[in-house]
């Protein structure tokens, strides 16, 4: 079965049950107006390589991007389908770089090619005044931070949002979509020009605690943590938890995730899993002296309702384009509130995937939900 989103600006297509009929199934729900970009968001169980390849070949004049999730989201929490999103070009233009090979990166020709598409953009639509930037990477590249870094220097004051692709909760193999390829070890950087108001934003529902530790023994270019207060690091984290390190899974890292502060807020610093020898290896940036503080989490239902509700405080979005951590997922499952946040999701127009991990503006950061809200034209927002 496929649910398109019908009156909405942004077209919104879900498709639970995917098949080899997935593109055609995509493309009708899509309808006929033009688009300036189709983001695909599918399950790894998908065939994402066939069906970035046949959206590409048969949406003339489309830039389609994508990747494979750790979940899909449109209304509420999904899991196996697709989520596909359209944005018109009567109220959108967009140009997209490609990012190839992470681990070589230049910095030089990435900020150049970013700096003429936004001004591309610019000489198409010099009467639309609203940006804003997607940024989609391979989640287990481990190269987000330095990556949001560079095209942050492209982009100047346009805000950011990103997510890192995922593979459910196997963290074996993800990819992302472009130019009707499915690559690894890639980023897609898309500029979008909008007559559309937006407002892209970051939330999280932690609060930090006194109950703080020191990294002592790390490899910061794996994340991996091997020692936290000069003792094993599962051994230590456990015993500061008050539990055993057998019991340690994601579940739990989910439940009491630690947080680092800089430039004035806490971040979170999410963990991943426990190596055979007792290291924790994280969803992103850590090193040697960095001080963690355990952090509490409030209702996520409640508190996701009261932030997108502030979203909609003078105008309502037609849409919200959101990442959200997988860790979010496991946490809503693990305290029984799937339901209820995938009420609130619904009720507030939220589409997108849950991720490994999210970018927002020049950081990257796990456990939050960072998206896009996307305003009919000539909204008031604030």
């Amino acid at each position: 079965m496929s649910v398109a989103q019908q009156g909405a600006l942004v077209r919104r297509v879900h498709i639970a049950d995917p098949g080899p009929d997935a593109a055609t199934r995509i493309r009708a729900e899509l309808g006929e107006d033009p688009l300036s970009l189709v983001a695909v968001f599918a399950a790894p169980s998908t065939a994402f390589a066939a069906l970035i390849a046949d959206l590409t070949d048969t949406l003339s004049g489309t830039t389609v991007i994508g990747c494979i999730t750790a979940g899909e989201i449109n209304e509420g929490y999904r899991e196996g389908g697709i989520v596909a999103i359209g944005l018109p070009v009567s109220h959108f233009e967009t140009e997209t770089v490609l990012i190839p090979d992470l681990h070589a990166l230049d910095p030089n020709k990435t900020v150049r090619n970013i700096i003429r598409k936004r001004a591309a953009l610019k000489a198409v639509a010099p009467h639309w005044n609203h940006e804003f930037a997607i940024l989609l990477i391979d989640g287990l590249s481990r190269r987000e931070d330095a990556v949001v870094a560079m095209v942050m220097h492209g982009l100047g004051q346009v805000p950011l949002f990103g997510g890192s692709s995922g593979d459910g909760t196997r963290f074996t193999t993800t990819a992302v979509g472009y130019d009707g390829k499915v690559m690894e070890n890639v980023a897609v950087i898309t500029c979008v020009r909008t007559i559309c108001p937006v407002k892209v934003f970051s939330l999280d529902n932690l609060t930090p605690t006194d109950r703080r530790m020191v990294v002592t023994r790390a490899d910061p270019e794996a994340r991996i943590v091997h020692e936290i207060n000069a003792e094993n690091a599962a051994s230590e984290y456990a015993r500061l938890l008050g539990k055993d390190p057998a019991q340690l899974d994601p579940f739990t890292f989910a439940s009491h995730p630690v947080v680092v502060r800089f430039g004035g807020r806490h971040h979170v610093r999410a963990i991943q899993r426990v190596t055979g020898d007792g290291a924790l290896v994280f969803f992103s940036a850590i090193d040697e002296g960095m001080v963690l503080t355990l952090a509490t989490s409030e209702s996520m239902a409640d508190h996701l309702g009261r932030e997108l509700s502030a979203l909609s405080a003078t105008s309502v979005p037609d849409t919200i384009i959101a990442f959200d951590c997988i860790l979010r997922r496991i946490e809503a499952e693990q305290k029984q509130q799937t339901g209820a946040v995938s009420q609130v999701l619904a009720q507030h127009n939220v589409v997108g995937f849950s991720t490994y991990g999210e970018q927002h503006n020049g950081l990257h950061i796990n456990q939050t939900m960072t998206g896009v809200a996307i305003y009919p034209p000539g909204a008031i927002v604030r």
